[in-house]
């Protein structure tokens, strides 16, 4: 008896363990995957808009992004490389904000979003820039396309030159001021790409994008009038870190915003494209801002190690002074301790002449628990030419009376 129950448990054990009776450690293996899985295709946050993205503004770092690449209709967002355009313009001093700009009556005759300038009127750039950036003026952006360009088409060709240097690849504007048009499109991803290089390469923008409330004045043939400005972006109000940028709504676009923030040193966009409704859009804008300001932190090295003067060989001088090709700046979204980032300077043990201004002779590494998080190259701040028989001749002659 006691042979017939052991070859019957042996029996059971061995077509258990040949998958007809489920394993414990096999199903709880099954269920582990599904969780995994689950977790890496869900997405972090849920909006409602259909097109949205989360970029960081020093590095460029997508965070989160929803049909990012779709072209469609972006409305006045499409003043956000207007203004782009114009900060250029300022910074290579092509133009100044003291300028005065004439409204040609093309410019006048601009619908939707207007101050309602009148042919002939005359604005100064800083007046315009403000009706752009706070009141979504449409006929202001076409009077400051044709006082840098001469003519709109040509503002806009420029308009989508500057699209492709900063890898729009799903945009083409046919317009200065977003007016619903055929063919006038541009997506999430290239809304933030344009935001990124406003907002980080010309800050005053938040000296005008954030302005809640404010008068110009209208001094035309019909005598001086009052008109009141008022800020299209309610996140201005409503968001306590937001520092802009754009909005836009159109029947085709419906509505759109650029919304950016900083906090604790973490600037962020958040790109919202064809929102239901205005409070969508916001709501959207401020979900995905306080998902990341909850994921991020940012490192940046203020402190970098100081650089003495480094030896060359062959050259009419022995040394030559270093400077840092840039500063560092690292983006977490684990929740590291950034306190342990060490840096390590390595240089090149043979420097030679001859070496020009710029050429990389070293870097500074930094890690973080021995992985390698980036470097920042080391450079030769002048240049030094490779010596010759004659100051060969002439340093053995120094030697020589020293």
């Amino acid at each position: 008896m006691k042979k017939v129950l052991a070859w019957i448990l042996s029996f059971v054990l061995m077509f258990g363990c040949m998958g007809i009776y489920p394993q414990k450690g096999a199903t709880a293996s099954a269920e582990g995957d599904a969780t995994e899985e689950t977790q890496e295709t869900s997405p972090a946050v849920e909006i409602s808009a259909p097109s949205a993205i989360l970029m960081e503004a020093s590095t460029g770092t997508v965070l989160y992004e929803k049909d990012a690449d779709t072209p469609r209709p972006p409305a006045s967002v499409t003043k956000i490389m207007t203004m782009l355009l114009i900060f250029e313009a300022l910074e290579h001093g092509d133009i100044g904000l003291q300028d005065e700009v004439t409204t040609s009556e093309y410019a006048a005759s601009m619908g939707g979003s207007q101050v309602f300038l009148e042919p002939g009127e005359v604005q100064t750039v800083e007046t315009l820039l403000k009706c752009i950036s706070v009141a979504s003026a449409n006929d202001a952006c076409v009077a400051m396309a044709e006082y840098i360009c001469g003519n709109e088409e040509e503002f806009v060709r420029r308009m989508n030159e500057r699209a492709k240097e900063l890898g729009m690849e799903n945009t083409n504007f046919v317009n200065c001021n977003g007016l619903d048009a055929n063919g006038h499109v541009t997506s999430a991803r290239d809304i933030a790409l344009m935001s990124r290089e406003l907002i980080t390469k010309h800050p005053q923008i938040r000296d005008y994008c954030m302005i809640w409330m404010e008068n110009i004045t209208h001094t035309t043939a019909k005598g001086t009038s009052e008109f009141g400005l008022t800020n299209t972006n309610k996140l201005v109000r409503q968001y306590e870190y937001a520092t802009g940028l754009k909005t836009g709504s159109t029947g085709e676009a419906k509505f759109c915003v650029s919304a950016t923030a900083e906090k604790n040193g973490v600037e962020l966009i958040a790109v919202i494209m064809a929102a239901e409704n205005s409070k969508i859009r916001f709501q959207d804008a401020v979900t995905l801002l306080n998902y990341g300001f909850g994921k991020c932190q940012l490192y940046e090295d203020s402190e970098m190690p100081r650089l003495e003067e480094a030896e060359v060989k062959g050259g009419v001088r022995e040394s030559v002074p270093l400077e840092y090709s840039g500063t560092f700046s690292y983006l977490d979204t684990s929740g590291a301790n950034l306190n342990q980032i060490e840096k390590k300077v390595e240089m090149k043990e043979d420097i030679s002449a001859p070496l020009k201004k710029g050429d990389a002779v070293g870097r500074i590494v930094y890690t973080l628990e021995e992985t390698e998080l980036g470097s920042v190259d080391i450079i030769a701040a002048e240049d030094v030419d490779k010596a010759g028989f004659t100051d060969y001749f002439k340093k053995a002659g120094d030697a020589w009376r020293l």
